[in-house]
């Protein structure tokens, strides 16, 4: 593949991120975590690797033309259009491929219910940067199109960005919001990382892909390590843990069913190609469960479009909601006639003699957790006389982690049982319906069936 030549706009982002990312040169935007002893030096590529082993053999090549683009209205056909590569047909990408088509049912039906919701706009913001299109499907390896996966190393969102290479790249995550699960906050510290790791990684997708995943000391050393000896530096033929060379292979053979699905029995679900949603300014802090009532929206829904707030309320800095275009108009209106006290309810409440937190958050039906947080309290203890303001609304976790103040729920993969339903499900492990829906981005109408594979946060965190 042609080296891509950085435009105007790429290397002024590129200067504006490599502050921000110069920490995150040994961290990992994926599930993986450094492993000991990486040091800045060893994440470093040597300054002659390119030159040592000769040019650089690029790991996979730009189409001489791009596929047509003959239906404007279809996703589908935007996607196509825009891929740009060439994938090799290889033993690895042949056993990607069949990774997926063995799971043809459930990639068919995350495709119908969460790419309605979230492909257009991972489309959009990718086109928008001109990057190859092929990166709006790295989200279905890393997370399934699931903004509220979370790994066993709290890799959390679409993106799958771990706590630290999240801070590193400005994502805000606090006790309201979390921006790694925030489609559009994390779309551009994702996207932001890659376009770094490309530049650095000597404009190689596949071993800028190989870095997301393992971590760019690691893909660095092992180029280097193969400049040294005269070997290859192309991805296919670095030195890699089992986990990142299964990835990179995994994103170019679902390239190739979305490329051509006919020719391999995919059936993909019709994609209108438009937005399917738009911001609408809150104008201050909006209880989440009013707000999909004035929106006239589930409230599964609203939170499968907001998946960075965490609590029953928006958080006090987040100036927008996002809803579905129809709803835009009705939400502006109904939020124009709402007065300061019917946006976020709260209870003050006086300390007494022989109160504990324990014993007010049973009084006013919340946690103990919440109290803490709400007042800034770092420990249990209370003063008599003090006034405590207890959050009143919709606590019921609109979202996973307003179960807990500072931990995640354990994520649990459930297979779909014959004679299950949401219902039973959902008492089973004690949850509720409308959070399986969430968590899954389901359409509550249509039926599950044995063998789909679901997300449940179960626990007590």
């Amino acid at each position: 593949m042609e080296r891509l030549v950085l435009t105007k706009h790429l290397i002024i982002k590129n200067l504006k991120i490599i502050v921000i990312v110069i920490s995150a040169l040994f961290a990992l935007a994926g599930c993986q975590t450094l492993p000991p002893g990486e040091t800045a030096d060893a994440a470093r590529p040597a300054a002659n690797a390119t030159t040592q082993a000769g040019p650089a053999r690029r790991s996979v090549e730009n189409r001489a033309t791009r596929l047509p683009h003959s239906n404007p209205d279809d996703l589908w056909g935007r996607l196509q259009h825009g891929m740009q590569w060439q994938v090799p047909e290889n033993a690895q990408v042949a056993d990607a491929r069949n990774y997926y088509l063995r799971q043809r049912s459930g990639l068919q039906r995350v495709l119908a219910e969460r790419g309605e919701l979230y492909l257009h706009f991972l489309v959009e913001e990718v086109e928008r940067r001109d990057l190859p299109l092929e990166l709006a499907l790295l989200p279905l390896v890393e997370s399934q199109l699931n903004p509220f996966a979370v790994s066993s190393q709290q890799a959390v969102g679409l993106w799958q960005i771990i706590p630290s290479t999240g801070k590193t790249l400005g994502v805000t995550s606090d006790w309201w919001f979390d921006g790694r699960r925030d489609l559009r906050d994390s779309t551009r510290a994702a996207l932001d990382y890659l376009e770094y790791l490309y530049a650095t990684l000597d404009g190689d997708w596949l071993n800028a892909l190989a870095a997301y995943n393992g971590g760019i000391g690691r893909v660095s050393r092992a180029v280097a390590s193969n400049a040294a000896r005269g070997r290859p530096t192309d991805f296919w033929s670095l030195p890699l843990p089992r986990e990142t060379r299964n990835y990179v292979p995994r994103l170019l053979a679902l390239s190739t069913l979305i490329a051509d699905p006919e020719h391999w029995a995919v059936n993909l679900p019709p994609l209108q190609n438009r937005p399917a949603f738009v911001a609408v300014p809150t104008g201050g802090q909006l209880e989440l469960g009013r707000a999909a009532q004035l929106a006239g929206v589930p409230k599964a829904r609203l939170q499968a479009l907001n998946p960075g707030h965490l609590r029953w309320a928006t958080a006090p800095h987040a100036g927008d909601l996002l809803v579905p275009p129809d709803r835009a108009t009705a939400f502006q209106q109904q939020l124009a006639q709402l007065s300061a006290e019917q946006r976020v309810q709260w209870d003050h409440y006086r300390v007494r003699r022989g109160d504990t937190l324990s014993r007010i958050a049973r009084l006013f039906s919340t946690r103990v957790d919440l109290l803490r947080a709400a007042n800034n309290l770092h420990s249990n203890f209370i003063r008599e006389g003090a006034t405590l303001v207890i959050p009143r609304g919709d606590d019921s976790a609109l979202s996973i982690a307003s179960r807990s103040g500072t931990k995640i729920p354990e994520a649990r993969d459930y297979k779909v049982r014959p004679g299950d339903s949401l219902y039973r499900i959902a008492g089973r492990f004690k949850v509720r319906v409308e959070d399986i829906v969430a968590w899954n981005a389901l359409n509550a109408r249509a039926p599950i069936f044995p063998g789909q594979q679901l997300t449940l946060y179960v626990g007590d965190g």
